[in-house]
């Protein structure tokens, strides 16, 4: 480690600017903080309005960087393994965005897994690419959702060997990761680049007992949400890129379209902060991180009528992120929202992701050993409380017809005209909006995909089940949007 990486010169500068008197005549309006509602000063003070400057010639710019963001994003490409790297103030979505802009034109086709999450769809949509998609492996007994195989990339790019990326997950929502590195090797055999959705996986640079980064074993871009697993504020992320089948031109002229012009460096700073405290803290953070993801699997999987997803080594499931714990609650009688909802409201224990079956939680470096030994009780309250109800299995697993082009692209089915009719008169009609359960944010329909029975029927069972469901015109989905 250099004693370059203990450095913070996006942090630096902008603590000096802070602390600089002088009369502010540029936005934001609230100067400084003299004038903020005091409604909100009383939430969070004064001192982060300090803080929150534009781009003053001495904090650099984002979009043309040759100082302090220059020499921050260069220490971000070091410590994760990069030979660039993007700070990002759009979130990961952004990201997303922007790397297929910058390796699919209108008309090309890109290779990406069928619960891939929706700003890839926005990417889709913007960039006009056509998506070839291919289904991540099905684990009946548990009802979620893995990883793709390498054998579902072979055999997608045998059949469309014209594309021009491919885009991986890594890792899941439940931290499953593929073999990633068996995608690479295979991407790269068709002299494409492989594009990574890691969203959910900053920290594995950090550890030996993590999955493996996408950069070290191949990715040629990862998209990394640094605010969800390590310390950086809500909605600020990365962008590396390694080697040369990307250009790096393209990235910087596609976030320019996606990203404000007016960034946050309050995200940026805490960006470079979080990058520094890993560069020197990460290994011993994520020691503890672990361990407390450990003992939290061990003593719930203890716990009668619930059990703690704990996957081998299978198709679709290369590695398991220890640090994500996921519990299934079948057994207790109700279903994940409604048992997120109790934890939440009752127990003071809240969840990252209900599901129907499932509960998900980020155990990340900033949880303390109270946190475990609350989450512990919490579950053995649920558990003697459970009615023993054996809650019947709802599933829902895209068709493998989604392997071929759908006739008609996101982007084309995002502009064409639209109709409102009744759901149960849906079946077979091409969908005309974006439809997510949220969270996580996985499409089960898209513009210009066929509405089955069978989505209609798991999309009722989440409304149902009290799951919010985002992008329709109509979340009760009494109603449906369906192309003309």
């Amino acid at each position: 480690m250099t004693k370059d990486f203990f450095k913070t010169p996006l942090l630096d500068i902008l603590t000096q600017s802070t602390h600089r008197k002088h009369a502010a005549f540029y936005a934001p309006g609230h100067k400084q903080g003299k004038g903020i509602s005091h409604k909100i000063q009383d939430l969070i003070g004064k001192q982060v309005f300090q803080a929150d400057l534009p781009e003053l010639p001495e904090l650099d710019n984002l979009f043309a960087s040759a100082g302090a963001i220059a020499a921050a994003q260069e220490l971000a490409a070091q410590t994760f393994g990069a030979t660039k790297t993007w700070f990002l103030i759009n979130g990961s979505t952004s990201g997303i965005i922007a790397a297929i802009l910058a390796t699919c034109g209108m008309g090309e086709k890109i290779i990406l897994p069928r619960n891939i999450h929706q700003s890839a769809i926005a990417g889709l949509i913007l960039s006009g690419a056509i998506p070839i998609f291919i289904n991540p492996e099905y684990d009946p007994q548990e009802e979620l959702a893995y990883n793709v195989t390498p054998a579902a990339v072979k055999q997608a790019l045998e059949q469309h060997p014209d594309t021009k990326a491919v885009m991986m997950l890594h890792p899941t929502y439940q931290g499953i990761c593929s073999d990633l590195k068996a995608i690479a090797d295979l991407t790269h055999s068709y002299q494409i680049p492989l594009l990574v959705d890691e969203a959910h996986g900053a920290h594995f640079t950090f550890h030996a007992d993590l999955p493996p980064s996408a950069l070290s074993v191949g990715a040629d871009l990862t998209v990394q949400s640094t605010h969800k697993t390590l310390s950086s504020l809500t909605q600020s992320s990365m962008l590396h890129l390694q080697g040369n089948r990307v250009c790096s031109q393209r990235i910087s002229k596609a976030l320019q379209l996606v990203q404000s012009t007016s960034p946050s460096y309050l995200l940026l700073a805490s960006l470079d902060a979080a990058r520094q405290q890993m560069a020197t803290e990460g290994k011993e953070l994520m020691n503890e991180a672990i361990a407390l993801a450990h003992l939290a699997s061990q003593k719930i999987a203890e716990i009668p009528k619930l059990s703690v997803l704990n996957p081998q080594i299978q198709p679709g499931c290369h590695y398991c992120d220890p640090t994500r714990l996921t519990i299934n609650i079948s057994q207790l009688g109700i279903t994940g929202f409604e048992a997120d909802e109790i934890l939440h409201e009752q127990l003071n224990v809240t969840c990252e992701l209900p599901l129907l079956q499932h509960l998900t939680l980020i155990i990340s470096l900033g949880n303390i050993p109270e946190d475990i030994q609350r989450l512990i009780e919490a579950c053995q309250i649920l558990s003697l409380s459970a009615s023993g109800y054996q809650l019947a299995a709802i599933s829902y697993q895209p068709s493998s017809s989604t392997l071929h082009p759908t006739k008609v692209s996101p982007r084309q089915a995002y502009f064409m005209s639209t109709e409102t009719i009744q759901i149960e008169q849906a079946g077979d009609r091409l969908c005309g909006e974006l439809i997510c359960p949220y969270p996580p944010g996985i499409p089960v329909l898209m513009p210009g995909e066929v509405i089955t029975s069978e989505v209609i029927n798991y999309l009722q069972q989440i409304v149902a089940a009290g799951g919010t469901i985002t992008g329709c015109n109509d979340p009760s989905l009494r109603t449906i949007q369906t192309l003309k």
